[in-house]
């Protein structure tokens, strides 16, 4: 004989299990990309029921390093966290002539890449699983040419002369950053696989972005203006990522000559900062 009392509270866990998927699933596929339409940003981004830590010593060098990190409120520095945590623990880090123990090196590559997908939900990927580090330019075996680093989907890695990288990270006025440039290739391919609400707003206004390249009265006023290196110009996946170079290292002088291809690239990666 089945107990009325059991039966009732199994009825109505069930009844508030269903109650809890509808929303969620009306969230997914109503409410945000509802939200998404009018406000071009998702409805939130950070939430870590789990929060990861770093060490003291890791923290030290994230302030340090990142003056992005330091002007955070302590609630986002703890998001900022948890985050390198996590990049630290999904990714491997593989060293050619180097050394991938050192925690300098670690933290400044976690966190460039957690700097450039801070305002992202979904700020992991697939499309890569491993760092790769020379200590200096690099023969590739691939296209049979030297590099200073590389973004290869098929060997899912993001490979990187350590000296390039640190130099790019240390000065920060000249437009050239390695690691965001890598890793904004990276980002590119990984939200083009997936359909994530952070991946929608990043593909939407990287078309927008693209508009500006294809208009040829514009590109010429570019040309003209000397802003961007040659190098943005050779295809669309170099623009983006010469784009988000300048959009770190000199915000002030890109948000006053492009104002508007800057709105899109602080909408692209949601940048709350």
């Amino acid at each position: 004989m089945i107990d009325l009392e059991l039966f009732e509270f199994i009825m109505i866990g069930l009844g508030i299990t269903f109650i809890v998927l509808t929303i969620l699933v009306l969230f997914k596929l109503v409410a945000e990309p509802i939200y998404i339409l009018i406000y071009k940003k998702p409805i939130y981004v950070h939430y870590y029921p789990f929060s990861r830590k770093v060490t003291a010593s890791q923290q030290a060098i994230l302030r340090k390093e990142f003056s992005f990190y330091s002007r955070l409120s302590k609630k986002r520095k703890e998001y900022f966290d948890h985050r390198v945590s996590t990049f630290l623990s999904r990714y491997k880090f593989v060293g050619n002539g180097i050394s991938v123990e050192n925690d300098d090196v670690r933290m400044i590559v976690a966190g460039t890449y957690v700097m450039l997908t801070f305002g992202m939900r979904q700020y992991l990927t697939s499309v890569f699983d491993k760092i790769i580090l020379y200590p200096s330019v690099y023969y590739s075996t691939v296209n049979e040419q030297y590099h200073k680093g590389e973004f290869n989907p098929h060997m899912k890695a993001v490979v990187f002369s350590w000296n390039d990288f640190l130099s790019g990270h240390q000065i920060t006025n000249n437009n050239i950053n390695l690691g965001l440039h890598e890793f904004t290739h990276a980002l590119h391919i990984g939200s083009k696989k997936r359909h994530y609400s952070s991946d929608v707003i990043f593909i939407d206004e990287f078309n927008a972005i693209l508009e500006y390249l294809e208009d040829a009265d514009f590109r010429q006023k570019m040309l003209n203006d000397d802003y961007f290196r040659d190098y943005a110009y050779e295809n669309q996946f170099e623009f983006l990522a010469v784009l988000l170079e300048h959009f770190f290292e000199t915000p002030e002088e890109f948000n006053r000559i492009y104002p508007k291809l800057f709105s899109h690239v602080k909408r692209m990666i949601n940048f709350q900062n």
